[in-house]
């Protein structure tokens, strides 16, 4: 992963949060967090890009058991501070791009709004990586945001690569970061190569995928 995203959300803090305060999101976080308990139920899950730990509780409800990886250690001891029970939810500060060789063994994973974040070259990694690494079969789950009009974030730019850039600004600081609102063909296209059984569900705010790794 970058480290202009890493270091953007480090200094974000739990203020990572804020967007979730929008009123008009609160049926849809209903709504995709019954889903994602639905979805989730009774798996080993492997969270990548778990931030302060919001979508890890949702999740921690219903699975077996939850690792949850970020690669800021100041947004993985905010999620250690919401007090999940330590038998069933443990933390590790680590790169979802680079997962540690004793990562164990997992049923299900769940990417939660990290896709968006990624060029297209990491996600083409992060796909590799995970059919390599969990194996075949495995639930892949991806959660992340749709583009709203007066919203959302316009982009900034689209480089050689295909990959769309948005500019935001932090503590004074300009980052650009990569952000992108795929469309579900093009989420097919990109996920087909690694998944099977391909399913794309979208409320206004969020869109959920879901595939067997192949």
């Amino acid at each position: 992963m970058s480290t202009t995203l890493a270091k953007y959300y480090a200094q974000l803090g739990d203020a990572v949060e804020d967007i979730y305060l929008e009123p008009d999101m609160d049926e849809d976080i209903d709504d995709m967090s019954i889903h994602l308990g639905n979805l989730l139920s009774g798996h080993t899950v492997l969270e990548l890009g778990c931030g302060t730990g919001y979508w890890t509780e949702v999740v921690a409800e219903s699975a077996t058991s939850v690792l949850a990886l970020d690669i800021n250690a100041n947004l993985v001891d905010i999620a250690r501070e919401r007090g999940m029970p330590a038998d069933k939810v443990a933390f590790r500060v680590a790169d979802a791009l680079d997962l540690p060789e004793d990562i164990g063994k997992f049923s299900a994973v769940l990417v939660s709004f990290l896709w968006s974040h990624l060029t297209k070259g990491e996600q083409e990694k992060l796909l590799a990586t995970l059919k390599k690494r969990l194996g075949k079969d495995v639930l892949l789950v991806i959660l992340d945001e749709s583009f709203v009009e007066g919203f959302s974030e316009t982009t900034a730019r689209t480089d050689a690569e295909g990959t769309t850039w948005e500019i935001q600004t932090l503590d004074g600081e300009r980052f650009e970061l990569p952000k992108s609102y795929p469309s579900d063909s093009a989420l097919r296209k990109r996920i087909g190569n690694v998944g099977k059984e391909i399913k794309i569900e979208r409320v206004e705010f969020f869109w959920i995928l879901t595939c067997r790794l192949k």
